[in-house]
């Protein structure tokens, strides 16, 4: 049986979010933000979240040096609860960093990983996943990633096929497919084999230890070498020498597309990886004009299929816009076609060659 001591978490914590600009800076990223309107930033709620499979000292914060007040302000845990990259490296030294915290605490333990920044609509649905992941993992020499169920052929998330046999909740993985193309992303709608890939992940501490040791072994082994210095005031030290040299890997590429023992356990959450405006606007509630707006002061005329978010003492008037992103945050405005927002990160590239930091 699992044990609710032996569950840890490992929340990811470290992007800038750049396709949020200019709400989301450098200095203040998006999962710090409570960017729905709901009363609780991101990275609050899915702690809060976890914290309903995870005794709270048991979850651990993995983000950049820049972030670790903003991880004590807004989250309830210790000053070693929160793991601080030196700079960043993708998700395996991530995942490898907490790993070896953990196992200082608990060599029984079952982890689950999980990003920030992700909309999770039906809660209760989501537990009680996890809790079926984590009993699985607890008994299983198994990598376990939380698949969702798709509703439409989204060209924006990667794939992962399973085998279609028996009634078994979770199945094993046969292939994991990069972000395809509408015709390719149809098949897979209609196949009735695929999930999108959350990035959420559930293993015990045992069997992720000997994926990296087996798949990727030159990052254990920097662990490894320092791995007598964690928990202690060395630790520092050791981390800034091991990520001076790890190479830079996804979990996904480094272990889950390589290792045998890949399972999926697919579930209907209300997910989204809120990676875009447009993501968000399908997430709030929308007027008779299909506009979704944060802001108390807004005034549209002629306009609709618009996001808008402004600061709520500020007063907007919009007329004859049709599929914009109206954003105002930090003394910056942005105005956007929909359908061009991923030029954002292009915008901010720019920004930053013409005008410095200052506004990124």
């Amino acid at each position: 049986m699992n044990r609710r001591e032996n569950n840890y978490c490992v929340i990811m914590a470290g992007g800038i979010g750049s396709r949020f600009w200019p709400m989301s800076r450098t200095l203040y990223p998006k999962q710090f933000i409570d960017i729905l309107g709901t009363g609780q930033t991101l990275i609050q709620q899915t702690f809060h979240r976890l914290n309903r499979l995870v005794p709270k000292e048991n979850i651990f914060i993995v983000t950049n040096d820049l972030y670790k007040n903003l991880v004590l302000e807004q989250l309830e845990v210790k000053e070693d609860q929160v793991l601080c990259e030196p700079n960043r490296r993708n998700t395996a030294p991530c995942i490898a960093y907490a790993n070896y915290k953990i196992a200082k605490r608990n060599k029984k333990a079952n982890i689950i990983v999980a990003p920030a920044d992700h909309l999770i609509l039906k809660e209760d649905r989501f537990i009680e996943a996890m809790e079926t992941a984590l009993e699985f993992t607890s008994k299983n020499d198994a990598l376990l990633t939380l698949g969702i169920k798709p509703s439409r052929p989204d060209t924006g998330y990667g794939y992962i096929q399973f085998e279609d046999v028996g009634d078994e909740e979770i199945k094993k993985v046969k292939t994991f497919t990069e972000k395809p193309d509408l015709e390719l992303a149809q098949q897979f709608l209609n196949s009735g084999d695929f999930s999108w890939n959350s990035g959420m992940f559930i293993w015990s501490l045992n069997a992720i230890n000997k994926a990296f040791q087996m798949h990727l072994p030159e990052i254990n082994s920097l662990f490894l070498e320092q791995e007598q210095k964690f928990d202690t005031d060395d630790e520092n030290n050791a981390i800034e020498a091991i990520y001076a040299v790890s190479k830079s890997v996804s979990i996904d590429y480094g272990i889950m597309e390589r290792a045998e023992n890949v399972y999926v356990l697919s579930a209907d959450i209300g997910w989204s990886d809120l990676g875009t405006w447009g993501s968000i606007y399908t997430h709030l509630e929308h007027d008779q004009n299909d506009n979704a707006v944060i802001g108390e002061n807004v005034m549209m005329y002629d306009s609709k299929d618009c996001i808008v978010s402004v600061p709520k003492d500020k007063l907007v008037v919009l007329q004859g816009l049709e599929n914009y992103i109206v954003v105002e945050a930090n003394n910056t405005l942005l105005i956007c076609k929909k359908e061009e927002e991923q030029s954002i990160k292009q915008f901010v590239t720019d920004i930053k060659l013409e005008k410095g930091d200052r506004f990124i």
